[in-house]
This record gives structure tokens, sequence and C-alpha cells, in this order.
């Protein structure tokens, strides 16, 4: 994660700045470009794959949009999480989704995952409080390397996949390792998968 200007922008002046090939995001005003590794990006694939399968298997009708944003409504700050899932039935009230692919409605994001290389931080820290606060029902951390704080991950550190959920505004955690299966997804209940299986992005 590089942070890049020194100067504040807005998210309007961002979204005309925002070039195609890159990921960035706006933090506090603060452009950001995400630089993640190979095996980040593996771990991002996999879960994108396995997820649509499944949703395509339930007859949902969700989409994983790859350049998609997450806009705060009262901050400059913008976030392209590592796999945003979105709910296309209430696409309709999204103001900023037709010119700009933002969304601000928690009701449009089902899921929201992150997977966390060196910001580990970012995804334990303020990503946690917004997403909550945006009212998304549903937020993955796959901390894979197991480097999160010991607050959220416990010791001896150990890759950990942390499925927060939404209930009564806010979020409760439940966490799976090694051969855990995930099996307590509000989204995806009869997801086939176990901890190791996405850490390693194979089945």
């Amino acid at each position: 994660m590089v942070q890049l200007l020194q100067q504040l922008i807005t998210f309007d002046e961002f979204i005309e700045w925002l070039p195609e090939n890159r990921r960035y995001e706006l933090h506090e005003g603060m452009i950001v470009e995400m630089q993640p590794t190979g095996q980040h990006e593996d771990i991002a694939g996999f879960l994108t794959q396995e997820l649509t399968l499944e949703y395509t298997r339930m007859n949902l009708p969700y989409r994983i949009p790859p350049k998609a944003l997450v806009k705060l409504k009262d901050k400059e700050t913008g976030y392209n999480p590592d796999l945003l899932l979105i709910d296309r039935q209430n696409i309709i009230n999204e103001p900023l989704w037709e010119k700009k692919s933002t969304l601000i409605h928690g009701e449009s994001i089902p899921l929201v995952i992150e997977v966390v290389s060196t910001n580990w931080r970012d995804d334990y820290g303020y990503k946690l409080m917004d997403y909550e606060a945006i009212g998304i029902g549903e937020y993955w951390i796959v901390d894979y390397l197991g480097i999160g704080g010991v607050r959220f991950i416990g010791q001896p550190k150990q890759p950990t996949l942390s499925i927060y959920q939404l209930v009564d505004g806010e979020y409760q955690v439940q966490q799976f390792r090694g051969k855990d299966r995930i099996n307590k997804s509000t989204s995806f209940p009869e997801l086939n998968l176990t901890a190791e299986q996405i850490f390693n992005a194979q089945r």
C-alpha cells in the first residue's frame, strides 16, 4: 500500500482522476495505491471463482464487479475491496452506480472480503468500522499469513479467516483455521470449503 499525493481531494475528484489499469482507494481524502502480492491475488481470484459458482448454483441475483467502489456517505473515502459481492436487485437504489460504479448502501452489498497482506491494521481497523457503519451484512478478513494483531487473531498467531456478521447493527465475529469448514456464512450457508483451502487457493 503506497500513499500518493500530499493534498486532500474529494471523492468526486478521485473518481475523475482514477486510472483504469491500477487499483487505488481514497482514505479520508488521501489517494492510496494498492499493491497486492501474487499470493494475495491468487486467493482473491480463488474466492471470486468459488463464490461465483455458488451464487450461480443458488440462482441468486449477485455479481462480483472487480473495480466497483464502496463510498462512505459522510467521508471522502472510497474502498475497492478485494471481493465485493453486489445484489443486483438493489442497484436501482444506488445513485452513483450508473456513472461511477460506486455503492453507498449496505443493502446492496451482501458480502465484502479483504485479503490481508501488509496492511492488516486497515482491514481490522477502520475498514471493519466503516463496513459496519455502512451496514454491510457480512465481512470476511482472510489473514492467510496470520499477521493480524494478537487482539484480533489470538496467540500464537496463525492463518485465520474472520467472518464478521451484522447483528443488531454491530459485527459479531467467528473465526476459522486449518481444516475448519466455512459453514457459518449467512450469504453462502452451503459453501463447501475449509479455511486451509482458501489460504492455499485450491480445493
